[in-house]
């Protein structure tokens, strides 16, 4: 069926071919609109105008033009009326009944109906991506949030989804610390986990003897060699450091509710010379002062795939993952989720990749590849989010703030008496994890922003708390109606015939473009903003229509529930957990 938005579109579409036959494959220009003229407001009218004035045409400009797109239109009970406007803009108003009937209808067939469709069948969503033997900081937790909210919503969208986890498994820090682990502890592997210990103290010990020891510093180095090279010994040790690495981020994940599959970088070594080999042989790799590179047009750097060393870098394995994932996942849509400053990075892998043939030099089709950049995370202080003076906070430590602090909250509004202590730490947990998401997400990703445990465990004003407690207080409503809901979405029926009951069913009907919209353009913050409007536009609903025992109950209550379960697929697609009940 598609979005509201979409099946708009194609009625103006059917109109455009007949208004105008010459002008072959005019795209609707459809849009909702605040104003008091109508709901939505198709505008060609202008641009077409245009392209046929001094052609013999029978138009006298935009108006008349609106009007033969308004005149052509199909019979749709979608409309209710349509006006001209302007210079040409078509007003439509939709009909009430149909808004209601389209809304009762989502709540017997599900939400799912209301999925937006894309134009592709599978996605690469790269995200996350720590590095292994050091801490997840905040900047990964970004990378994580934001990342799956994307694939989520791709998900929802009947997209394939491969959720990437491309972790720093490979490099040159696995010589310090394994050279590290083999002279402090020879009989590491009877006992690796213990000899490790705390892996981000054991990382800093190692690093500051690979900086003071030459000889150490050299001993790496061979080291790294010898994992490069296979030594059954040296794989080892780095398989077990990658182990107690990849267990330290599985905490994360679990308290997030993430779910990724790592393929780090040292899945993609062995395609390496075979990918280059190709470039190479395409005339696209050039020697440059003793290293291997690509030019790249408008750019003064070079992409560096081969060092002057004879080693690979950043730039090798990541032109490797992107033919990987093209050629061998068949990934028509590939989205990179890391900070801004690694932009030109991939600014200049898409260029190359484009060189190569691999990608259409037109960004709108595909197959095509984003980089979804995102800002920091600041202190109070205004500058980067670190605890003392320079070390990185722990996530997990972050995340159980956050989880206890709410517990704290519901402790002090009497909830330990009448709740168990199982629904206490349940919703202390999607109330404190779901704060710090959202805090993430209503912003547009690309800005800095301020972390304060005050703000975001706020329950008033744009937070998670806010949200989640409004939707359980709809929950609550339906409860104290008595009414079995099941019961009255089979025999009820929904009316709307209060401004505020239409304004907050035009809202709910909007759902499935926002997702559209936030997904396409890679923004999670259009969905949170469409979140906290319904949530909005449900409280003056709410004040302004008596629900239960008024005349009007079960349509009302069918109100609700449709919001309530808008509410929780925007949740869901957040990464956060419902409350049911405060």
């Amino acid at each position: 069926m598609g979005s509201l938005k979409q099946q708009l579109s194609k009625l103006f579409e059917e109109s455009l071919k007949v208004t105008v036959p010459t002008e072959v494959e005019v795209e609707p220009l459809v849009a909702a609109c605040a104003g008091k003229f109508g709901d939505y407001q198709c505008n060609n009218a202008m641009s077409l105008w245009s392209k046929i004035k001094g052609k013999g045409t029978q138009f006298r400009g935009p108006p008349s033009v609106g009007q033969a797109i308004m005149s052509n239109l199909p019979q749709s009970e979608m409309i209710e009326s349509c006006s001209v406007a302007g210079p040409g803009f078509v007003n439509v108003v939709l009909s009430n009944r149909w808004i209601a009937k389209t809304i009762q209808k989502m709540l017997i067939d599900g939400i799912g109906t209301w999925s937006p469709k894309l134009r592709i069948k599978r996605a690469v969503v790269d995200f996350s991506s720590p590095n292994i033997a050091k801490e997840m900081h905040v900047g990964h937790l970004r990378s994580t949030i934001i990342g799956d909210t994307l694939a989520r919503m791709l998900e929802f969208s009947n997209v394939d989804v491969l959720r990437r986890n491309h972790v720093g498994d490979w490099g040159t820090q696995f010589g310090m610390l394994i050279e590290f682990l083999l002279e402090k502890f020879p009989a590491w592997e009877d006992e690796s986990e213990k000899a490790i210990g705390d892996l981000q103290e054991f990382y800093k010990a190692s690093k500051k003897r690979f900086d003071e020891d030459p000889a150490f510093k050299e001993r790496a180095h061979q080291a790294v060699v010898r994992l490069q090279g296979g030594e059954a010994r040296y794989r080892r040790a780095w398989a077990q450091i990658c182990e107690i690495s990849r267990k330290e981020f599985d905490k994360v994940y679990q308290r997030l509710g993430v779910k990724l599959e790592e393929k780090g970088e040292s899945f993609y070594n062995r395609y390496i010379p075979a990918v280059l080999e190709a470039l190479s042989k395409q005339g696209l790799i050039e020697e440059s002062e003793g290293a291997r590179v690509i030019f790249i047009e408008g750019k003064n750097i070079p992409l560096i795939v081969v060092k002057s060393d004879g080693g690979y870098n950043y730039a090798s394995t990541d032109m490797t993952a992107l033919w990987y994932r093209l050629n061998e996942e068949k990934a028509e849509w590939i989205i990179y989720v890391t900070d801004v400053g690694q932009q030109q990075h991939f600014d200049m892998v898409f260029s190359a990749a484009k060189r190569a043939g691999w990608l259409p030099d037109d960004d709108k089709l595909y197959p095509k590849v984003n980089h979804v950049g995102f800002g920091l995370v600041l202190g109070e202080d205004g500058k980067r989010f670190r605890t003392r003076a320079t070390e990185v906070v722990r996530l997990v430590d972050l995340l159980d703030e956050a989880k206890n602090r709410s517990k704290a909250a519901l402790i002090e509004r009497g909830k330990a008496a009448e709740w168990t202590e199982e629904e206490l730490e349940k919703t202390a947990e999607a109330v404190g994890y779901g704060a710090v998401k959202y805090a993430d997400l209503k912003n547009n990703r690309l800005t800095n922003y301020t972390f304060n445990f005050d703000q975001m465990l706020n329950d008033k004003g744009n937070t998670a708390v806010y949200l989640l407690y409004a939707h359980a207080r709809i929950c609550s409503i339906i409860r104290k109606s008595g009414k079995d809901i099941e019961e009255l979405k089979k025999s009820g029926s929904i009316a709307l015939d209060h401004p505020d009951e239409r304004t907050l069913g035009l809202h709910l009907l909007q759902f499935a473009e926002i997702v559209e919209e936030a997904c396409t353009n890679l923004l999670p913050n259009v969905l949170c903003e469409y979140l906290y409007n319904l949530s909005e536009n449900f409280t003056k609903f709410y004040s302004n229509c008596q629900v239960v025992g008024s005349a009007e109950e079960t349509s009302r209550l069918l109100l609700c529930e449709a919001t309530a379960v808008v509410m929780r697929k925007c949740f869901h697609l957040l990464g956060i957990v419902p409350v049911y009940k405060i």
